[in-house]
C-alpha cells in the first residue's frame, strides 16, 4: 500500500504546496510545534501540539482562504469574492480581503452571535460587507451562491477547492520542518476535510510511515460514514455542538483525498471533547474551541498504540465563545458520570421526597435540580430531578435503589434535545 501511495501521482502536488507557503510568507504565523509535558506523561509518549490556535485569526483557515484569493485573476477580483460561514472561514476570508485590498461579501446566518460578526468586521475592515441572512446555514449558503450567480463573483468554498486544500497543506510542511524525530502518529480534526486532505497529502509524500488519523465528533461523522460506505452522502441530521467540525457532507475533492490517504477516522463523543477542552485550559493554559480539541480527545482511544511513540496533534482553532463555558462544563460532567437527570414519578403523599433522599441518594450526592408541580386529584406526579454524585457512573446503583423504593423513572442523560430545554 505504501509503495502505491508513493508512486501514484498525487492530486496535491508538493510544488504547489511549497508555492502556497511562499504566498503565505509574511501573512500567517508559522505556528509552534510545541512539546507538551502533561500529555506526554499521561500517555507515555512524546506528544507535540501544532498550535494553529495561535494563528493570526486564531485558526488555520487563513491559510487556504488567502492562498485561494491571492491566486485569483485580475478579472475575477474586480467581481468581488463571496463566502458563507458562521465561524473561522469567514474570518480567514475577511482578513485575506483586507490584506489584498479585494472586496468581499461574507454571508452569515441571521442568528450568528454579535461577537463572531464583530470579529469578521474587525479582520475585514472596510473591504468586506457582512450579510446576515437565513435561519440555518443551508439557507445562508444558498443565498451566498445565488448572490454569486447574479454578480459573477468568485465563491470561496471553505474546503472543497484545490487552492484551499493546498493552503491548508502548508500546516504539514511546517510540522515536518520542525519535528525533532520521525512522527509515528498524526491526529487531525475533520469537518469538511480541507485540513486533513491537505496535510495528509504532504505526509504521504514526505513521511509515508506516519499513521494518519482524522478525528470527527461522534454526532457529526460525515467523513467517517462516507469512507465506510465508499461514497459521499449527506447525513440527515447532525449534532452541531462541535460547530467547527459539524458538516453534513464532506467535499467531493476532500472525500477522495481522505479516502485514499487516511489510515482511519476516529469518532470522539462530544462530552469527551468538553472534558478535554476544560482540562487543556485548566492544566495547560491553552484556550481551544471544541473542534480545536478533537485531536487531543482522540488520544484516549489510542493510548496503547501511541505508548513510546512520537505523536502530533493539530490544534485547529481557539475561537470559543465564553458564554458556552457553562454548557461545556455541564456536558463534561455528564460524560464523567458526575451528573444524572431523571424524570421520576412521585406519589403525591407527604414524605415521598424524604424517602427519595434517605433511601436513593448516598452520602455526598446532591440534588442540583428539582422541578415539580403538584396536580390536584391525582395520586402520582412527574418530577424532573438532576443529581450530582460522588461516585462517578453509579447510574445503575441509583436506578436499582429507585426501583426498590417503588419510584418509576426515565433516565434522560442521552436525550440532549430534551435536556437543553431544562438545563
Amino acid at each position: 500500500m505504501e509503495q502505491d501511495i508513493l508512486t501514484a501521482s498525487p492530486v496535491v502536488q508538493l510544488a504547489n504546496v511549497e508555492r502556497a507557503a511562499r504566498t503565505l510568507d509574511g501573512v500567517i504565523y508559522k505556528t509552534l510545534l510545541q512539546h507538551n509535558l502533561g500529555l506526554s506523561d499521561a500517555y507515555g509518549a512524546q506528544v507535540y501540539l501544532k498550535r494553529e490556535d495561535l494563528q493570526v485569526v486564531r485558526s488555520y483557515k487563513i491559510r487556504g482562504a488567502y492562498n485561494k484569493i491571492a491566486g485569483l485573476s485580475r478579472e475575477q477580483v474586480t467581481r468581488d469574492v463571496v463566502c458563507a460561514s458562521a465561524g473561522n472561514h469567514a474570518q480567514g476570508v475577511a482578513y485575506a480581503c483586507q490584506l489584498l485590498g479585494i472586496r468581499g461579501h461574507i454571508f452569515m446566518p441571521a442568528q450568528t452571535p454579535a461577537q463572531k460578526v464583530n470579529k469578521v468586521r474587525l479582520f475585514g475592515k472596510d473591504q468586506v460587507e457582512v450579510v446576515l441572512v437565513g435561519a440555518t446555514f443551508d439557507d445562508t449558503y444558498q443565498a451566498a451562491k445565488n448572490f454569486c450567480d447574479q454578480r459573477g463573483s468568485t465563491f470561496v468554498h471553505p474546503f472543497d477547492d484545490l487552492a484551499i486544500v493546498e493552503g491548508q497543506a502548508t500546516v504539514g510542511l511546517e510540522i515536518l520542518r520542525d519535528a525533532p524525530a520521525q512522527i509515528d502518529f498524526l491526529f487531525m480534526p475533520i469537518g469538511g476535510g480541507g485540513l486533513a486532505s491537505g496535510v495528509s497529502s504532504v505526509f504521504r509524500q514526505l513521511s509515508p510511515r506516519t499513521r494518519l488519523i482524522g478525528v470527527q465528533p461522534l454526532g457529526a461523522p460525515s467523513m467517517q460514514q462516507a469512507i465506510a460506505n465508499g461514497q459521499r452522502q449527506a447525513l440527515e441530521s447532525i449534532e452541531s455542538f462541535v460547530d467547527g467540525a459539524a458538516v453534513k457532507c464532506p467535499g467531493e475533492l476532500t472525500f477522495q483525498l481522505c479516502q485514499e490517504l487516511l489510515d482511519e477516522v476516529a469518532l470522539v463523543p462530544e462530552g469527551q471533547v468538553c472534558e478535554d477542552l476544560l482540562k487543556m485550559y485548566n492544566e495547560e493554559g491553552i484556550v481551544l474551541e471544541p473542534a480545536g480539541t478533537l485531536s487531543v480527545s482522540a488520544l484516549h482511544q489510542y493510548a496503547e498504540q501511541i505508548r513510546g511513540k512520537t505523536v502530533v496533534c493539530v490544534l485547529s482553532g481557539s475561537n470559543n465563545d465564553i458564554t458556552r463555558m457553562e454548557e461545556i462544563k455541564e456536558r463534561a460532567m455528564r460524560h464523567q458520570g458526575r451528573k444524572h437527570y431523571f424524570l421520576v414519578t412521585f406519589n403525591q403523599k407527604p414524605g415521598a421526597l424524604r424517602r427519595f433522599v434517605n433511601h436513593v441518594l448516598q452520602e455526598g450526592d446532591d440534588i442540583i435540580q428539582f422541578q415539580y408541580i403538584k396536580k390536584n386529584n391525582k395520586e402520582k406526579g412527574p418530577v424532573f430531578i438532576g443529581l450530582e454524585v460522588q461516585n462517578p457512573h453509579d447510574v445503575a446503583g441509583i436506578q436499582q435503589r429507585m426501583a426498590a423504593e417503588g419510584f418509576g423513572y426515565e433516565y434522560l442523560n442521552g436525550k440532549q434535545d430534551f435536556l437543553s430545554l431544562l438545563v
